[in-house]
């Protein structure tokens, strides 16, 4: 096998300005991220939907990577054909291979600096201990919801998410693009420790355990019933107990977790309950989510050992990344 680079997608979403801002900084100035010294692969993830400042044009490009869809040849449309173009350019076996994909967002929602990954390869867990050693970042991790899949980093042999919020779509702050690029830098120097043999992780990951998501409530023709409480608003991160308010209605009554929970509505994982340990929310209010049918999302803190295994899985995947040619 050839060695493979790192691809970094910015865009994938098109209304989420600050990441392509900075991919063509980088483009024009490659030195800017070159310390950790791997090969790159810098690319706009959805270059139609940036241009028109839209999520997607059509289907969202974040959703398209599920392999039953990409291999579906009745599946059209023009967000399913970039997804296809990406594999066939940067996949492992593509035109110019890559072997780790960091997928580059922004979200309306108060996640601060953060990490997303999605199920439990060990090279992803690997690569998000040794982030999170480093720069102290929290990680969000999604897994077994149904609902929710197909994401970009799931079709390459490691990937995670960087997610900087709070930033409205289609506005660029420099706070948030500074946060993006030390999240960036400081994963690339990860990689580069774990292919010079050098990895250290620390004996314990924290992850926050997605559970399921809650929607607000609504009448029979879709019509939100309430909206987020003020005082679960920006609160991303921060433990929920049954007795706190997450909704308010349009009268000022509130909606506890509890009561929501016990609705009918909630998924069986988060209608069981939390057990002794409180809930804890992210992607509050995210601005994109609505139409899924998402106000926020619960999960469970979690403290989970580093065998050594994992950082095994990540050394050899890393052995095979390519440097940066000398200039």
């Amino acid at each position: 096998m050839p060695p493979a680079a790192v691809l970094v997608v910015a865009g994938t979403h098109g209304n989420e300005r600050n990441a392509p801002w900075l991919l063509q900084h980088w483009q024009r100035h490659p030195d800017q991220l070159a310390d950790a010294g791997l090969a790159l692969q810098l690319v706009l993830g959805n270059p139609s939907a940036h241009a028109a400042n839209r999520r997607y044009l059509e289907r969202d490009l974040n959703r398209c990577f599920a392999p039953a869809l990409l291999e579906d040849p009745a599946a059209t449309g023009a967000d399913l054909e970039r997804a296809r173009e990406l594999l066939t350019l940067h996949g492992r076996q593509g035109l110019e291979p890559c072997a780790v994909a960091l997928d580059l967002h922004s979200t309306t929602s108060a996640m601060g600096n953060s990490l997303v990954v999605y199920g439990r390869r060990p090279a992803d867990l690997a690569l998000a201990a040794g982030i999170q050693a480093r720069l102290g970042l929290p990680v969000y991790l999604h897994e077994a919801d149904a609902r929710q899949n197909g994401f970009l980093v799931e079709c390459w042999p490691c990937g995670l998410v960087i997610e900087v919020g709070p930033v409205p779509q289609g506005v660029i702050q420099a706070p948030i693009c500074r946060q993006t690029q030390l999240a960036l830098e400081g994963t690339l120097a990860v990689l580069a420790d774990a292919r010079a043999g050098r990895l250290r992780l620390p004996p314990g990951l924290v992850v926050h355990r997605h559970l399921g998501s809650l929607d607000l409530p609504r009448a029979a023709d879709g019509t939100p019933l309430a909206c987020i409480h003020p005082r679960l608003q920006h609160r991303d991160w921060h433990s929920l107990r049954p007795e706190d308010p997450l909704f308010l209605d349009r009268a000022g009554r509130s909606v506890t977790l509890g009561s929501a929970l016990r609705s009918g509505s909630a998924p069986e994982a988060l209608a069981q309950g939390s057990g002794p340990d409180p809930l804890v929310p992210v992607f509050i209010n995210e601005a994109a989510y609505g139409e899924k049918g998402i106000a926020l999302s619960l999960t469970r803190r979690e403290r989970w050992p580093v065998q050594p295994a994992l950082a095994e899985a990540l050394e050899q995947l890393a052995a095979g990344l390519a440097l940066r040619p000398a200039h």
